[in-house]
């Protein structure tokens, strides 16, 4: 079933309903017969009332993207030149399209959590069981401050520090703190959670020219000039989807910029434990303007839903709880205090070794069987950036690797310009092995080679 969203271009919120549904389509994320959610479901998973659903589902409607039974709900249509397919549609065999860190047997992770939440149980059932600060507990915030120590040249300030159930929802409370009623800007491609909080909050995103190194300065610079954003959302370590990795001169000249024009960086850095150097973060560059979001779940697991936040100053700390307060209150104390031993102890350290070298080959794994396509990488990333031959566009190839059995992600769904690039995400964590990784990218490297031909997925 569709999973709702707005997309971040639209100018009004029914019309952002409307737009990713027909992008989803176009992607191969939704085929002919598919049913989506109840109109209420819709509005109470987008946070928007009812009226704004009825009217997107109009327009989707008077589009011939969607159809509603009587009794039944309603159905992504065939376009006019798609009958409905003679074949129930093929069942994804293979999905490379969540972002997740491979989890080797080195990681031992189910036996780590077995152990570790037992003791937890055991020395202090209590103290988990029941409703903690928001901001976290001390001793969460003493372990964050050591894990972010790698990439903040040194332990950070405790009262700086929160601990967050997610990147996700840090977030969102933070684009709800530092720009609402205003704009933001980030990169051409982006991370779709970021045009998601955008749509809800009715934010405007502007696209940023990006090259090998992430967003361009001067792009950056002439956004604030023409249209004095409230804040620059990057990934500055292997961005998601380019796997681009600004370097140090670059991450100075981008802290310089939003330092001029007073606009605040929320600096997304789930990946920075998987390079072989930690890069200093933004954070040490313009501390008093930066918000620093750290998760556990590309790293580790996302089962642990941990993130930690850097903020400008302890009262901003103080801010971004009450803002989390209204929307996702904390942690789970269980997970946080794991979570905690393990940094202490060293575990998440071992834990994060043994995914950064199973990551490592699983690249050189991609390396081997996509030598003849050109593609961005990370050698210990999570996924890589491929460029498609010039006989397919995003949303047809995404639909033909769908049909396949195998599940990619097009460009169309990181987009925050138009148009596209003619590039997928493909993500090497998600395959529980590296046999069944090979015999996916075996089928990538197989597809890529088919001459254009209509998928019967695209309206």
């Amino acid at each position: 079933m569709w999973k709702p969203r707005i997309e971040a271009a639209a100018r009004y919120k029914h019309q952002g309903i409307a737009d990713a549904l027909q992008v989803d389509i176009a992607a191969g994320l939704l085929i002919t017969g598919d049913a989506l959610p109840p109109q209420r479901e819709i509005a109470r998973q987008l946070g928007v009332d009812l009226t704004t659903v009825t009217r997107a589902l109009n327009e989707a409607r008077r589009l011939d993207l969607i159809e509603a039974r009587t009794g039944s709900g309603t159905f992504v249509k065939a376009g006019p030149n798609q009958p409905q397919p003679a074949t129930p549609p093929v069942t994804v065999e293979l999905d490379l399209s969540m972002n997740i860190p491979p989890q080797p047997a080195e990681a031992d992770l189910h036996g780590r959590m077995a152990i570790g939440i037992s003791a937890l149980l055991r020395n202090a059932s209590s103290q988990f069981l029941s409703y903690q600060e928001t901001t976290g507990t001390e001793a969460d915030r003493r372990a964050a401050a050591q894990w972010l120590s790698p990439r903040f040249g040194g332990p950070p300030a405790v009262d700086r520090l929160l601990r967050a159930g997610g990147a996700q929802s840090a977030l969102f409370a933070i684009c709800n703190l530092v720009a609402a009623g205003g704009s933001i800007c980030a990169g051409a491609m982006t991370y779709p959670g970021l045009k998601s909080v955008a749509g809800i909050l009715n934010l405007a995103v502007h696209p940023l020219v990006m090259d090998e190194f992430g967003i361009v300065p001067e792009a950056f610079e002439e956004c604030c000039r023409r249209h004095s954003p409230r804040a620059l959302y990057v990934i500055p370590s292997i961005d998601n989807p380019t796997t681009a990795t600004m370097p140090l001169t670059r991450r100075q000249e981008i802290a310089r910029l939003a330092d001029r024009y007073r606009v605040a960086i929320i600096e997304d850095d789930p990946y920075a434990e998987l390079l072989d150097q930690p890069l200093p973060a933004i954070a040490t560059q313009a501390p008093d303007i930066t918000w620093h979001i750290a998760t556990l779940s590309k790293c580790a697991t996302p089962a642990l839903r941990i993130a930690y936040a850097a903020c400008p100053s302890p009262l901003d700390v103080l801010k971004l709880a009450s803002s989390l307060r209204a929307s996702n209150p904390g942690a789970s104390p269980l997970l946080a205090a794991l979570a905690t031993n393990w940094i202490e102890a060293g575990t998440l350290q071992q834990i994060a070794g043994a995914i950064r070298a199973e990551s490592r080959a699983r690249q050189s794994l991609a390396s081997a069987i996509l030598r003849n396509w050109t593609y961005a990488a990370e050698p210990a990333g999570h996924h890589l950036w491929l460029k498609l031959p010039r006989q397919w566009q995003a949303g047809e190839f995404a639909g033909l690797a769908r049909r396949s059995g195998l599940g990619i992600v097009p460009a169309e769904v990181f987009s925050t310009g138009s148009p596209a690039m003619a590039a997928v995400r493909v993500s090497l964590g998600a395959a529980p092995d590296r046999a069944r990784l090979e015999q996916g990218l075996v089928l990538l490297d197989r597809l890529l080679n088919e001459p254009q031909f209509s998928t019967g997925l695209i309206v």
